[in-house]
Order: structure tokens, then C-alpha cells, then sequence
């Protein structure tokens, strides 16, 4: 079994994999549409990152291809639906750089809120700007945190330890930790908050999530920063409004359009605007981040080879089951539609299989069966099995 690691995924992910016997060919970069398809005729497992675009097309033309890890924590660069259609299983880390995305928020609400970015840039210019004018602590301002998640609950508890008062807006009830103040719309979350951060999903309701609308209903003098997806705010309307002053500081780690390495130029209408930060989508850029999701994704996926667990897959219906002893794992991915499972059992009885286990978990796209058995069977049963109506992949697993 052979895996492809694109992106310079952290190295405890190839060590993780080469021990259970798999070998891992790496590549520091994304690759494209025509080089991916190339790359994965024999290849069972892909590893990427943010920047790898993975469509219908790339897993139409990769037969061998069982799952794809996404080492970070959205899986927008994967058509996943396309991905379930074809029998192949996806897995991110939507928890391991939870802690690194949260503290570099806090990090830039003080650089932003004392204006140190300006002081900076003019001490490496030789300008000696002591001045306190507009530079404030972060102790009894209000944030307002739009989106209550992994994110943005860490942040909230971060921020609450400075003596920050906390309010959040999600569109979903959460279980409000610390003494953070949940409000009904997000309409009052930015009337009440002196400082607003966007830790949102990628769902496409979330595009232009923030314009000129939204921006009206700040309060004068707002700090703003969105490190959750690049195209939840109208870079226009946001520039506009930091000429007029009505947003005092922004910073942006996240992009509508971003490089696809780091040989190529970023542009943004951003670009040396005053008080304003611009990092290249570095929210999980630790060393610490970087092992976690290493770690968590690949043991992700080494389950789903040697046991067909999906538990954690953001496309595949959840199913964990034990390891069973003398007895074969077999896989089973067809189509969601009535029927699969009888037809199933009609040919283990066919083939005089005995059933030790059997589990079906279906979503809107596909079924999905686990069957343990016992290892007496005719040999025609594999063909049999993928020969069922509206299957899409079969497997053995031991």
C-alpha cells in the first residue's frame, strides 16, 4: 500500500504510516489537476493540506484510492460528495490546532488594540512614536465572537482570562463556558463589541458574510479580524472602512484568493493600509499544531485501513466496530438505495457464509457495511459481492 503526502506535511505523519508497513512518497508542494491524477494511479491513501484542490475529475481516475486525509481542520478544497461517490473516505483534524489558531487571535487583538504594528514599522524606519494616543489595554473591552465553536471557545476563554467581557453569536445553541454572554442575533453582537472576531465554517451561507452592511452596524472605532475562511468578508467594504476610520484595526490570516506556494505573489487591497495585519494563513502554523494534526489524521486513517473505521470522517457514515478474531473484515460501499443489504445477505448465503457481525450505516450519498465472517467461503464471493446493484468499492480487510 503506497500513500502520497503533498504540502511538506509534518514528518510524524510519514513515520506513523511507514510503520504499519505503508510506504510514503512525499512532495513539499501541491500538485495540479493533471499531476495529481498521474501521481495517484497506484496510490491508496492521499495526504494534503489547504492548498491541493482534490475534484470529481482527480477521484474518477484514482481506482486505488481509499481515503483522503485533509492535515488541517476544513475540507472545502475536497469534493466530498464526489469523494463519497467514489468510495473514498475523508478525514481532517477539525480539533489539533484549536489552541494555535486561538492564541495568535489573542496575540493580534493586543497588537492591534495598542497599535504596536505602527509602532514597529516605525521604529525599523528610525521614528521614536512614544505616544499613547489611541492605544488602549484589552482589559474591560468587549469582544464579540461570531461563531462559537472549537475556535471560538478557546478564544472566548482566553480572552475572559485578561479581564476581556465576552459575547457570541452562533447560529447554534453551545454550552456557554466561563462567563461569556450569548446573544440572540449577530446584529447585537456588533452593536455591543468594542473588538470582532470570526471563527465561522466554511458553509457557503458564510460567503460575504461581512459587507458593507454589516460593517454600518459596528461600533466606531471596531477592531476586526477573520481567521475562519477568506471568503467570509467583502475585502472592498472592509477597506473601505478602515480609510473612513470606522474600523480602527483589522487583521486577516485567511483569503479569497491565496498562492498556491510560496513562489507566487499575494495581492490584497489590504496592502499597506495602517494598523492592519496580513498573514499568510498561518492560524495553525505551530510546530506543536503541525504534530498534533500529523499525529491525529494519519492514526485516522491507518484505522480506517486495518479495521474500516470511519467514526471521525466527515463524508462516510460513521461505523466503529471492534477487531473480531477468526473471522474476515469485509467492506462493503454502494449507493444509498433500498435493497443493497438483502442482496448481500442473499449471496453470503449463496457462497455459505457464516456471519459473525454485520453493521449497515447509510448517509444521504451511500451505504455502508461492515461484515465480519467466518473465513470459510466459496472463493467466488468477492466477485459476487462486487457484482451487487449500485455498488461503488469492495474490500477485504484481513
Amino acid at each position: 500500500m503506497k500513500a502520497l503526502l503533498l504540502e511538506n506535511i509534518h514528518p510524524f505523519a510519514t513515520q506513523i504510516l511507514e510503520s504499519e508497513g505503508i510506504e510514503v512518497i512525499k512532495s513539499s508542494k501541491g500538485l495540479g489537476e493533471d499531476e495529481l491524477i498521474n501521481a495517484l494511479r497506484d496510490i491508496s491513501l492521499l495526504g494534503i493540506r489547504s492548498r491541493s484542490d482534490i475534484n470529481k475529475k482527480i477521484l474518477e481516475n484514482a481506482p486505488n484510492l481509499l481515503a483522503v486525509g485533509a492535515y488541517c481542520i476544513g475540507t472545502n478544497q475536497i469534493d466530498t460528495d464526489a469523494a463519497s461517490l467514489n468510495g473514498v473516505a475523508v478525514f481532517n483534524a477539525p480539533y489539533s490546532n484549536t489552541r494555535s489558531v486561538a492564541e495568535i487571535v489573542i496575540a493580534e487583538i493586543i497588537v492591534l488594540i495598542r497599535k504596536l504594528y505602527d509602532k514597529v514599522s516605525k521604529a525599523h524606519q528610525g521614528i521614536w512614536d512614544k505616544s499613547a494616543d489611541h492605544s488602549h489595554e484589552v482589559r474591560g473591552k468587549k469582544l464579540g465572537i461570531v461563531g462559537y465553536g472549537n475556535i471560538g471557545s478557546q478564544v472566548s476563554m482566553l480572552a475572559e482570562a485578561m479581564g476581556m467581557n465576552v459575547f457570541y453569536y452562533d447560529i447554534v445553541d453551545k454550552l456557554t463556558i466561563g462567563n461569556a454572554t450569548r446573544v440572540s442575533s449577530i446584529e447585537d453582537l456588533f452593536k455591543v463589541a468594542d473588538v470582532i472576531t470570526i471563527h465561522v465554517d466554511g458553509n457557503p451561507y458564510n460567503v460575504n458574510l461581512i459587507g458593507e452592511k454589516e460593517f454600518e452596524m459596528m461600533k466606531d472605532g471596531v477592531i476586526f479580524l477573520n481567521l475562519s475562511r477568506g471568503f467570509v468578508v467583502d475585502l472592498d467594504a472592509l477597506k473601505k472602512n478602515i480609510e473612513s476610520g470606522k474600523v480602527a484595526g483589522a487583521s486577516l490570516d485567511v483569503f479569497p484568493d491565496e498562492p498556491h506556494n510560496s513562489n507566487d505573489r499575494f495581492y490584497s487591497p489590504l496592502q499597506n493600509m495602517p494598523n492592519v495585519l496580513l498573514t499568510p494563513h498561518i492560524g495553525g502554523s505551530t510546530e506543536e499544531a503541525q504534530l498534533n494534526i500529523a499525529e491525529f489524521v494519519s492514526n485516522k486513517l491507518v484505522e480506517y485501513v486495518k479495521s474500516g473505521s470511519t467514526f471521525t470522517s466527515v463524508n462516510f457514515p460513521k461505523i466503529q466496530l471492534p477487531l473480531a478474531n477468526d473471522s474476515h473484515r469485509l467492506l462493503h460501499i454502494h449507493k444509498n438505495v433500498p435493497g443493497v443489504l438483502s442482496q448481500i445477505n442473499t449471496i453470503f448465503a449463496r457462497n455459505s457464509v457464516n456471519v459473525v457481525s454485520q453493521l449497515l450505516r447509510t448517509n444521504e450519498l451511500i451505504g455502508y457495511v461492515i461484515a465480519d465472517v467466518d473465513k470459510e467461503y466459496k472463493d467466488s464471493l468477492m466477485d459476487d459481492l462486487k457484482n451487487v446493484t449500485n455498488t461503488i468499492k469492495v474490500r477485504i480487510l484481513y
